[in-house]
């Protein structure tokens, strides 16, 4: 532990290592960046330490810890965090997610392993093929648990959990319980000892919130202004779907912002590119989904933008929870237009606090729309001290002079056309009764009302007469 740094234990650490060496069931939430992965880690790896062998043999390396993560980003930092642990013990950890190599973790699996950390999806494919074996599983543990029950994986979870030896410890933890999950625990648990570190889906203090009340169509120009006036150099943007991720992505790029994508649509070696790209700061910029929002554990992150404000407030919580990680300070900067003032109520009511907002020249949206935004409140930039963005007049034309410039020279030059002389204006229709209204049925056009008297007559001599053999004629 002196080697990675650790000098005093966290308050969920030090509240759950004690129940977890103990062996009781535990559910267990923090706010995220406090260490709940060491919380369960490193109490497992040492009741695990007596069973440890250096035998070869498959055998002797049976699975014997269970861990389930919803995404893969987590999987993998789990999976790393009781490898640099237990690097003094003879254990053998594995990772099995999907959209990986099967065989390479067939291969893995048939070695032996005493750790294993896993996604539900993927986990269920190897018992699917009989390539894993859980008759000697004596620990399960659920990290994230809530947002595996948001994404679907209950189902996955119960017949996970049914493969499994009725007798073991069961530890959830997670950074927000809702009450459903609460409720769902009861069947998962016995008799469970609970830890709560801090008031539920409570934010970190150490980060600032600031919302920037501004238009829909002038998001993506404000978010490149953000970042060019203020330097920013390492920045994590959420986005509502992969789509906008790659578009916004691509349009930072076309503004000269090194910016690159992380959404479930690429391959894993795109991911962790991108990811190890971000961490050494060769990318600016980083545009993720909320698959990103969990787990992912980037050093001294500084600032996190919600381009689209998240649909749920406990996303919100896990987004923002990427800054102000292990006692540092972080930003959280909210782009809000006029439709998102719904989910941020939604946010404020979650985390009990008001968010503040604060206007931007030349990027705010109408007085009346404004006013509402703000809550009654008059505050333009006047947080510059703050970190805020500048409000020299001078410094945002320059920054628009010089995108203007970027987008110009990025065209191919063409010809102008020759003007052409103005048409004059059509001279106007002359109006017609029929086409010049709508059409009202059982009325008469006005052009067919002088007629309308003679219709008796004219009927009258349309009528033909019928021969007598079919009845036409009549009879004397």
């Amino acid at each position: 532990m002196k080697e990675l740094g650790y000098e005093q234990p966290s308050p969920i650490q030090e509240q759950a290592i004690p129940l977890v060496l103990e062996g009781r069931d535990l559910m267990a939430g923090a706010q995220t960046g406090t260490g709940k992965t060491a919380a369960f880690a490193l109490p497992t790896l040492q009741r695990l330490a007596p069973l440890a062998s250096t035998s070869a043999s498959p055998a002797r390396h049976p699975i014997r810890v269970l861990v389930l993560a919803p995404t893969r980003e987590l999987a993998i930092q789990v999976e790393e965090s009781f490898r640099d642990y237990g690097k003094h013990l003879p254990l053998r950890t594995a990772l099995v997610y999907g959209g990986s190599d099967m065989d390479a973790q067939i291969q893995a699996l048939r070695r032996g392993v005493e750790i294993l950390v896993a996604t539900p999806g993927r986990l269920l494919d190897h018992v699917q093929n009989k390539t894993v074996m859980f008759n000697q599983v004596s620990v399960l543990i659920l990290d994230e648990a809530d947002r595996m029950l948001d994404m679907g994986f209950l189902p996955d979870i119960k017949r996970i959990i049914a493969l499994l030896p009725p007798v073991r410890q069961n530890l959830l933890f997670s950074a927000t319980f809702p009450d459903e999950i609460r409720n769902l625990t009861k069947t998962l648990l016995k008799s469970p000892a609970e830890v709560q570190v801090a008031a539920r889906n409570a934010v970190a203090d150490l980060v600032t919130h600031v919302v920037h009340p501004v238009p829909r169509e002038k998001k993506r120009e404000m978010l490149a202004y953000l970042i060019q006036t203020r330097s920013l150099k390492q920045v994590l943007v959420f986005c509502g779907t992969r789509i906008g991720a790659n578009r916004l992505a691509h349009q930072l790029r076309r503004d000269h912002i090194h910016a690159d994508a992380i959404h479930g649509d690429k391959t894993q070696a795109e991911r962790e590119a991108a990811l190890e790209a971000f961490k050494a700061g060769k990318t600016a910029v980083l545009v993720a989904t909320d698959v990103a929002s969990r787990g992912l554990d980037i050093q001294g992150l500084p600032q996190v933008i919600n381009f689209d404000i998240p649909h749920s407030p406990e996303d919100y919580v896990h987004r923002i929870g990427r800054t102000g990680r292990a006692g540092m300070t972080g930003e959280a900067i909210s782009l809000a237009s006029p439709e998102d003032s719904e989910a941020l109520g939604a946010i404020e009511k979650l985390i009990k606090k008001k968010l503040d907002r604060v206007l931007v020249a030349g990027f705010a949206p109408s007085a009346g729309t404004a006013a509402t935004m703000m809550g009654g409140e008059s505050r333009g930039e006047s947080r510059g001290e703050r970190g805020r963005p500048p409000r020299d007049a001078r410094e945002r034309r320059d920054f628009h002079e010089r995108r203007d410039r970027h987008e110009r020279s990025d065209r191919p030059s063409r010809p102008a056309p020759a003007t052409a002389p103005r048409a004059a204006a059509p001279a106007p229709k002359p109006s017609d009764p029929i086409f010049s209204k709508p059409y009202e049925p059982g009325l008469s056009s006005p052009a067919s009302t002088p007629q309308s008297q003679d219709a008796p007559a004219l009927a009258k001599r349309r009528e033909r007469p019928v021969a007598a053999l079919l009845g036409g004629l009549k009879r004397a």
